[in-house]
């Protein structure tokens, strides 16, 4: 691969930068840590720092900066804290690539600022293109900054369309294992405990993503990515449910052809392809075997129990500000619904009440965006309180 890559990882200590560091422990060669951040867990951040010895630092949470600082310093590791340390270290001349694992609207701003600066970006934060997809993609192209997805179903259409940029895509198919209520409807929903829609049937995952997946709201978060990452119509869309997650998700050109990408669920893949590509580094991970899987079947969504899904088409279709109502609305209901505050088919209540009542901007700037965003969580913590 050439020179080592230098990275900075926003969200080290979440389920998909444990597992990036994971990826870049096993080629040492090929990758170095440069930038190292969390917001609370302040344990793991030390335990990483101390393993991989990165330049920099930060800590969200800024009471915990001086005892982080006493622990690093024997390591000659720099130690910031607070959101404007976070904006400021993905611009360091220093980073080649920023993978930006934040939790939802978190990811926005870092995000912008590492695109201003010129860096790769593998992107696990869906959120970002969700909230100001037209504004980070506009950038991007401006600054000549390449966007690798590293969700599985993303990072499946990009696998699936290299080698065929000349050719236009037809339709992209996103695969969804329909979560741990497939199948059920909304009267069987009415009492669903938090412990039940924490249990996802295939994959390993953070909270909040586990709880959106049980909605179908990841899904409709992924139609919106796509439609950024990929400069496809709402129409050229569709999701149809795959319970074992073994084809990731497929594109059809305009011949009718379709290619899928596939393998076993395991996020690590994804993640070592945007960190490595235009190459396919070797990895240990298990293999897909086809006779342990002798029947892969596919459904059409129920969107009438899980309103989430649809919402998400219409915050697109309709474009401008909705998107980011859309996932604000969202971020605040899954968290009163973790906290016990509202149950789980009021989630998409909360939503649906939000899309209809925040005022609708055509054409938003960043500015638009941020106020969107805070009066939106505002309007559902009052709904949902």
């Amino acid at each position: 691969m050439g020179e080592k890559k230098s990275i900075a990882i926003l969200g080290s200590t979440g389920s998909i930068g444990t597992q990036a560091l994971e990826v870049i422990a096993a080629h040492p060669d090929a990758f170095q840590v440069e930038v190292l951040t969390a917001q609370n867990n302040v344990q793991l951040l030390r335990e990483q720092a101390i393993r991989f010895k990165p330049n920099v630092v930060v800590i969200g949470a800024e009471q915990h900066l001086d005892g982080l600082k006493e622990d690093l310093f024997p390591y000659g590791i720099k130690v910031y804290a607070g959101q404007q340390a976070l904006n400021d270290v993905v611009q360091m001349d220093t980073v080649d690539l920023v993978l930006t694992a934040l939790v939802g609207y978190a990811g926005l701003i870092p995000t912008i600022k590492a695109i201003e600066a010129g860096k790769t970006i593998a992107l696990a934060n869906k959120e970002t293109l969700v909230v100001a997809g037209e504004l980070v993609t506009h950038l991007a192209r401006e600054r000549g900054v390449n966007i690798y997805p590293i969700d599985s179903e993303h990072s499946a259409i990009f696998q699936c369309i290299v080698g065929e940029f000349h050719n236009p895509i037809e339709k992209i198919i996103l695969t969804a294992s329909g979560g741990p209520f497939r199948g059920r409807k909304r009267h069987e929903l009415q009492q669903v405990t938090k412990a039940q829609a924490l249990r996802h049937p295939n994959w390993n995952m953070g909270a909040k993503i586990t709880i959106d997946s049980a909605t179908l709201m990841n899904k409709g978060l992924e139609v919106i990515e796509a439609h950024w990452l990929f400069g496809v119509s709402p129409e050229q869309v569709e999701v149809v449910v795959h319970p074992q997650s073994i084809i990731h998700s497929m594109v059809q050109f305009r011949d009718g052809s379709i290619k899928a990408q596939m393998g076993l669920p395991d996020m690590r893949l994804p993640i070592q392809f945007a960190l490595s590509y235009p190459h396919r580094l070797p990895a240990d991970f298990p293999r897909f075997s086809f006779l342990q899987y002798p029947a892969l079947t596919f459904e059409t969504p129920d969107t009438e129990t899980f309103r989430n899904l649809a919402l998400a088409f219409e915050a697109l279709r309709k474009g401008g500000n909705m998107p980011c109502v859309l996932n604000a609305a969202n971020e605040v209901a899954v968290a009163q619904f973790l906290n016990d505050k509202i149950g789980f088919l009021e989630i998409a209540e909360v939503v649906e009440q939000c899309l209809e009542k925040i005022s609708y901007i055509g054409h938003p700037q960043l500015n638009d965006y941020i106020e969107t965003d805070r009066e939106t969580r505002q309007l559902a913590l009052e709904l949902s309180a």
